[in-house]
């Protein structure tokens, strides 16, 4: 699974460029299915999520090309509503293939989504959404059969704004006739560039980043080549600003809309971080002891992200004073506690909640990386700490972040990578 090998004490200086939003590529991927056309996606990520959802969509018979950045897709030749299961299992936002699929076949068979394990998430938000617009769902061996049945536009109301039941009902009713309401929806960033691209390859959406989305539903056309450039990686960017604030260092964020990661960015300012913009530029800077936040909760957007709880947990572990932090997304979103612990962090949990002693200085350990945003917080853990340290199984953290090790690098962290 490979590991990094991290020499603690480091202090980060220079340009740290963010990359293509992982949590936007994936069903922006997904959609192309919708209609049989070319596509040319800027700024996809280089990571392991994107290539296994690139895989998924060559072996439904799509054309697939990507390089530098760049993903040239013809999905023209798709000849199977079956999505691969071994991959399924592997990528959480696979299930986004179910609208999509929907919408262009009438049908689909995929299985159970897999992604990193931290708790339970469970899909009866997409299903409820989906059947409501006509879809018939069973469950077989193991895997959810769906086949258009009557495709109505209705009003949605869902009981929780989640961000993949919003994304499949968007997936399914754009070509559904009529007016389809999605009401209290999930407002990420990442919803809003859905909706542009599905706009720029002519469906009808509006309302995306408010409380109701509106979809118009039509076919679209499937002549001409649809070129987009998706936003970049707002968790990426929180996850470098919660490493120089941690670290007493200066760094130059570029690529990056403020405005979609300001909770991250009031959260840091809080505790005693220097952070301004200045041409289109993150300055974050901070040349001492980070203070505590007495209570954070994670939240839907604009809240804080559940996605930056554990880099925040790394980055209180040595602030000073105590802090309370509450996972309120996720009910088993602190694996990392544990070996956190194991470089001398005071962390008491109960159920959801973590109680976060800060202290002076962490110590080097051989620690496991549990999931995606554990194991960077892991890596941030490890920079601050006194001697070397070993993160195993990194596959995790290649999941969700571009040449990683590149980019620290660069930043003039001493990390290396070993099998």
């Amino acid at each position: 699974m490979g590991s990094f090998i991290v020499e603690g004490r480091n202090s980060l200086e220079g340009i740290v460029d963010i990359g293509g939003s992982k949590n936007a590529a994936l069903p922006i991927l997904a959609s192309t299915v919708i209609t049989g056309r070319e596509y040319i996606l800027e700024n996809i990520p280089d990571i392991e999520d994107v290539k296994d959802m690139l895989e998924i969509l060559s072996m439904m018979g799509c054309s697939v090309q990507f390089e530098n950045g760049i993903a040239l897709i013809d999905t023209r030749g798709l000849n199977t509503h079956i999505v691969p299961e071994k991959l399924v299992r592997k990528i959480r936002s696979s299930i986004i293939l179910m609208g999509a699929v929907l919408q262009r076949t009438g049908q689909v068979e995929v299985a159970y989504p897999g992604g990193c394990e931290i708790g339970h998430r469970p899909i009866d938000l997409h299903l409820k959404g989906l059947r409501k617009l006509g879809v018939e769902i069973t469950e077989k061996n193991g895997l959810l059969v769906g086949k258009v049945k009557e495709p109505a536009a209705c009003d949605i109301h869902l009981d929780y704004p989640s961000v993949g039941a919003t994304e499949n009902i968007m997936l399914f009713a754009v070509g559904n006739p009529g007016k389809t309401n999605i009401h209290n929806p999930a407002r990420e960033p990442e919803i809003v560039d859905l909706q542009n691209f599905l706009n720029a390859c002519g469906f009808c959406v509006n309302g995306a980043g408010t409380g109701i989305i509106t979809i118009e539903g039509k076919k679209a056309d499937s002549t001409g080549t649809v070129e987009y450039k998706i936003i970049s990686d707002r968790i990426e960017a929180g996850t470098y600003l919660s490493a120089a604030a941690t670290m007493k260092s200066k760094i130059y964020i570029r690529n990056i809309e403020k405005s979609h990661f300001q909770s991250i960015i009031t959260l840091y300012e809080d505790a005693g971080c220097e952070i301004r913009e200045r041409n289109g530029t993150i300055i974050v800077a901070n040349n001492k002891r980070i203070k505590a936040i007495e209570k954070i909760t994670t939240q839907p957007y604009p809240g804080f992200p559940t996605d930056m709880q554990a880099q925040f947990m790394a980055s209180m572990a040595v602030a000073d004073g105590v802090s309370i932090i509450e996972e309120t997304v996720f009910d088993s979103r602190m694996k990392h506690v544990p070996e956190l612990q194991k470089m001398g962090a005071n962390i008491t949990t109960i159920g959801r909640v973590a109680v976060v002693e800060g202290v002076e200085k962490l110590y080097s350990a051989e620690v496991d990386a549990r999931d995606l945003r554990g194991g960077a917080a892991l890596v941030i853990a490890a920079m601050g700490a006194e001697g070397i340290s070993k993160i195993n199984n990194i596959h995790h953290i290649k999941r969700g972040y571009e040449k990683f090790i590149y980019k620290l690098q660069n930043l003039g962290v001493i990390i290396t990578e070993t099998e």
